[in-house]
């Protein structure tokens, strides 16, 4: 993590004020949330609509914190501490990263997609630890705050960073990119995630694309390439990057030549190498975002034969196809991080493929900022679900609502639940369960249904 006294800071960003009886006052490490900050400590408030971080200020120096900013447009500034003043809290965050990222000799890999960025990430970082020491973005820290804290993390003698990116509308992700500045970059996919802000899956991809400009010079780009939008958009690129791509198909770099599944993972070929290869890890997307990583990890030297060492270690972030046992035996598949119909299908298919169960049960919640057709989007999904293979329904949500309208196409009006309140779905749900069951539960973020797998629990 970054180490400097202020007056080093002070060189690497502009301060306003004097504090020449602070200058070699010694941080270490960034905090944004006074509630956890460690000793030594710079803390960084915000100044927002509903709540101003500089209220805690002091408060942060009491716990440990070495010093802190302060936004000049803020009054009362307590210049008898340890405080830099500046112009604005975050662009001197930003700037701050930029300028610690300037001073290190670390690589970066930077990953990008409507769908799987973190999963690609865990399984990128957890294949180049096989050869280097790597630092990764922990949880979901992926936006202009979280990338500059995940940059100001890293420690000086760490070797490649696994950084990934967000973004909700047009130049969040150049901003992330030419911050990162990454020698690889990864796109997952195009999906329909952020459709009410950038208006089409046209769009999505345009933004997404926005990673290749902080690439650096001969890097490498590698995407989705069943996706025609990214293949069409990559044909006008005329910089020094290469490119290879990964999908299903036989027209890829690389592709699975065979993948079966259980319950626990996948196992799984690829035209690449002769080697087999075991993914602890649901569903066939998964084995599509970890050729990602094969490839990116490939790149950096890591060989082919090494990479099941890399996987039989991997730790996933919390609530992405996390298998879990419920109190009567029931399997759970807690992937209630977030979802868009293109992980939705991805997720169902997965449950309606998956043997050695003799009862299926979807849990689906309201996708969100799909824009003016989400409820198109929600029906499908429902009216989708296979009869034969899919035992139950339950929905939640005014938008879940949709998809219990289109699964009534297709099952019994008696195999359908919906809700708008979690405690009655929680108590029919419990009713359906034994040891021989397994559980979907999935929705976007905001829709909170890792509740619902608590419950079970």
């Amino acid at each position: 993590m970054i180490k400097k006294t202020l007056q080093e800071i002070a060189q690497m960003i502009k301060a306003e004020n004097d504090f020449s009886s602070f200058h070699d006052t010694a941080i270490q490490g960034v905090s944004i949330d006074s509630r956890k900050i460690a000793e030594g400590n710079l803390f960084v408030p915000f100044k927002g609509e509903n709540s101003d971080g500089h209220r805690f200020v002091e408060d942060a120096l009491r716990k440990g914190a070495a010093a802190a900013f302060w936004q000049k447009d803020v009054p009362n500034p307590p210049l008898h501490l340890p405080i830099l003043l500046v112009e604005d809290t975050l662009k001197a965050l930003q700037e701050l990263a930029r300028s610690y990222r300037d001073e290190l000799k670390v690589k970066a890999v930077g990953i990008t997609g409507s769908n799987g960025k973190t999963t690609t990430k865990d399984m990128t970082a957890s294949l180049l630890s096989l050869k280097y020491k790597v630092q990764k973005t922990e949880g979901n820290y992926n936006n202009h705050i979280g990338l500059p804290l995940t940059i100001l993390a890293l420690e000086e003698d760490t070797e490649i960073a696994v950084l990934e990116m967000g973004m909700s509308g047009r130049g969040e992700i150049d901003f992330l990119t030419k911050l990162a500045r990454p020698e690889a970059v990864i796109i997952t996919n195009i999906g329909e995630s952020h459709l009410q802000d950038l208006g089409s899956r046209e769009g999505i991809a345009e933004a997404k694309l926005e990673i290749v400009n902080g690439l650096q010079d001969n890097g490498l780009v590698i995407y989705h390439g069943d996706e025609p939008l990214l293949n069409e958009k990559l044909k006008s690129y005329t910089g020094s990057a290469a490119f290879k791509t990964f999908g299903r198909t036989g027209e890829n770099d690389v592709y699975p030549l065979d993948i079966e599944q259980n319950d626990s993972g996948s196992t799984f070929r690829i035209n690449a190498s002769g080697e087999e290869f075991y993914l602890p890890v649901l569903g066939t997307h998964n084995v599509l975002n970890a050729l990602a990583s094969m490839i990116a990890a490939f790149h950096f030297g890591v060989p082919y034969e090494k990479m099941n060492e890399g996987f039989s270690s991997l730790k996933l972030t919390n609530m992405r196809m996390e298998l879990l046992e419920g109190r009567n035996g029931e399997k759970i598949i807690n992937d209630a991080y977030n979802a868009s119909p293109t992980s939705m299908n991805a997720a169902i298919e997965l449950i309606a493929n998956l043997p050695g169960y003799k009862k299926k049960i979807l849990v689906l919640g309201d996708m969100l900022e799909l824009g003016p057709q989400e409820e198109d989007f929600h029906f499908a999904i429902g009216k989708s679900v296979d009869a034969e293979k899919i035992d139950y329904v339950f929905t939640f949500g005014k938008l879940g609502e949709f998809i219990a309208r289109g699964a009534e196409q297709t099952l019994s009006a008696d195999r359908v639940f919906a809700f708008t309140d979690k405690q009655p779905l929680m108590e029919e749900l419990k009713k359906h369960v034994d040891k021989e069951t397994i559980v979907l539960v999935k929705a976007s973020r905001g829709m909170k249904l890792e509740e619902v797998v608590s419950a079970l629990q």
